[in-house]
């Protein structure tokens, strides 16, 4: 089990979660922050800091959202586990359904 982002994520990208983390395990994505499951290490320090709650434990992701465990998988199917967010920097290759959403009014659009 690992930590999920969550839609409220999307177009905001708060970032107060990766200053937090101490294993550097959430990555940027164009329109989302994402949490490598093989690097996360549980430790839930990114929870807390969320601004609008968009960080679930993986077993406590709302009904509503338990498309983002999966989602949170795909961003990972191409960029693989490169050890560390801070020397990937953003990655422009959302999943389609991430893309595909309507503009959240956040920063990211």
């Amino acid at each position: 089990m690992t930590y999920v982002i969550a839609e409220p994520c999307v177009d905001l990208k708060d970032k107060a979660c990766i200053e937090e983390c101490p294993v550097d395990c959430i990555y940027e994505g164009a329109r989302m922050l994402y949490i490598q499951p093989d690097e996360c290490v549980d430790c839930g320090a990114c929870e807390p800091v969320c601004p609008v709650e968009a960080i679930y434990y993986e077993d406590d992701l709302p009904d509503q959202w338990s498309g983002y465990t999966q989602l949170n998988a795909a961003f990972f199917e191409r960029l693989g586990s490169p050890g560390g967010a801070a020397k990937v920097g953003v990655c422009e290759h959302d999943p389609p359904a991430v893309k595909e959403l309507q503009p959240m009014g956040g920063q990211g659009q």
